[in-house]
C-alpha cells in the first residue's frame, strides 16, 4: 500500500497516510468552502491516516450536523473531514495538503446545488446535486 506525507501551510503538523480511495470528489457545499476558503475541497478517503508530528497542534470543528473539520490551530490549514462516528485514522484528506504527487483523481462534483454562482463547472466530471446518488 503507498504512503504518501502530508503537511499543514506552517509545517508543524505533518501527518502520513496509507493508501487513498480512488474516489474523491470536489464538494461544494457551504461547510466545505467555507473551510478551504475556495470554490470547493478537494477530498479522499484514507486507508489510515497518522499524524507524525504536531499532534496537540490538530484541532476539529464539530459542525450542527455532527461533522468534524479537521484543522492546525497554528496556521489554520484545513487537513479533512470526517462524518459523525468516523474516526480520525479514516477521515477524508484535505488533498492539497499531501506533499506527494498522488496517483488518483477527483472523479465528480459532489453537492453541487450549493456551489457559488460566481464559479464555473467546466469539466466532464459528473455531478451531484447532494452526495453520490446511488451509492
Amino acid at each position: 500500500m503507498k504512503v504518501y506525507q502530508g503537511s499543514c501551510l506552517c509545517g508543524q503538523v505533518t501527518y502520513e497516510v496509507r493508501g487513498l480511495s480512488k474516489d474523491g470528489a470536489h464538494c461544494h457545499c457551504s461547510m466545505c468552502r467555507k473551510f478551504h476558503g475556495a470554490a470547493f475541497g478537494t477530498l479522499f478517503t484514507a486507508e489510515h491516516v497518522q499524524w507524525t508530528s504536531g499532534q496537540s497542534l490538530v484541532k476539529e470543528y464539530v459542525a450542527p450536523n455532527g461533522t468534524i473539520r479537521t484543522f492546525c490551530r497554528e496556521c489554520g490549514s484545513s487537513l479533512g473531514f470526517r462524518g459523525k462516528d468516523v474516526p480520525q485514522s479514516r477521515m477524508e484528506v484535505a488533498i492539497a495538503t499531501l506533499d506527494d504527487d498522488i496517483e488518483v483523481t477527483p472523479d465528480a462534483h459532489i453537492y453541487t446545488r450549493y456551489k457559488s454562482n460566481w464559479y464555473v463547472i467546466d469539466d466532464h466530471l459528473p455531478r451531484f446535486d447532494e452526495g453520490r446518488e446511488g451509492e
